[in-house]
């Protein structure tokens, strides 16, 4: 198949590889040049009305992996929004099927209750808003699309808590009993892989077993022989905050396997790379 990957950074660029792997013709593209072995790379920004016009729009999936970790809110927007909107006018009528990475954000509850892929999706504001609108966008379009409701993503090198922790910057809180939900990125990318030989959907893309920040922070404490850094008032983020767990059953159901159940095993094997 010829697949087109939107966004070859930290999930786009190692999926790339695998697809290459799985004898796929694999195009990648990326706002700055960047090196890629068996992937035809392509610098562009999707944000920029007619960007796409250069490709051939007859690739059999397109892959949107894109992320805004940088900017405000507008900018994020208009990665993901105003991105959409340009892919959508450039592939017009064709068939090619979609999938989206978007995030367990745009589930906006905050009692601690579990979430499945049919439980009410309304952000109060930050960036689910422009995920779930996004979404819509693309559930809606000619196109068969799959949308990818990820959770918090860690791996190496990444792992915002984890981090924090590592280099004595984490600040703990009284509102740390909020739920995380995780997901290493290496079943993020077997998620995809998975659900492109799915009927296109919603799923949700977690882990095993949610965890609350204090309870994440107390097992490092625990495991790095580390202490527990002091209270403190935590900076705002763009981000949209919410507190619930997510449900991974209908994907487990169709034979995803796990390769990290839990944050445990993910986090284990992150420490002895440390």
């Amino acid at each position: 198949m010829r697949i087109l990957i939107i966004g070859c950074g930290y999930i786009g660029l190692p999926l790339g590889k695998a697809l290459a792997g799985l004898e796929h013709e694999v195009h990648g593209i990326r706002r700055s040049k960047f090196p890629a072995k068996d992937i035809t790379t392509h610098a562009l920004d999707i944000t920029q009305h007619g960007a796409l016009d250069g490709l051939p729009n007859n690739f059999d999936w397109v892959i949107n992996t894109v992320s805004s970790s940088r900017g405000d809110l507008e900018a994020h927007r208009a990665v993901f929004v105003k991105g959409t909107r340009h892919l959508l006018d450039w592939l017009g009528e064709s068939s090619t099927h979609l999938l989206f990475t978007s995030s367990t954000s745009v589930y906006a509850q905050m009692d601690g209750s579990w979430v499945d892929e049919h439980s009410a999706t309304k952000p109060s504001g930050g960036t689910g808003v422009h995920l779930l609108e996004t979404e819509e966008m693309l559930l809606t379009s000619p196109q068969p699309a799959t949308v990818l409701r990820v959770a918090g993503i860690y791996g190496p090198e990444r792992g915002f808590l984890f981090r924090s922790f590592i280099n004595g910057e984490s600040v703990p809180s009284g509102g740390d009993n909020r739920w995380l939900n995780m997901i290493h990125r290496d079943d993020v990318i077997s998620a995809i892989l998975t659900t492109m030989k799915l009927e296109p959907g919603i799923y949700n893309v977690a882990d095993d077993e949610p965890i609350t920040q204090r309870a994440f922070l107390e097992w490092l404490v625990n495991r790095l022989g580390k202490p527990m850094p002091p209270e403190g008032e935590k900076a705002p983020s763009k981000r949209t905050v919410t507190n619930k767990r997510v449900r991974n059953t209908k994907l487990k159901a169709v034979g995803w396997m796990l390769r990290f159940p839990t944050f445990r095993e993910g986090y284990e094997a992150l420490i002895r790379e440390e």
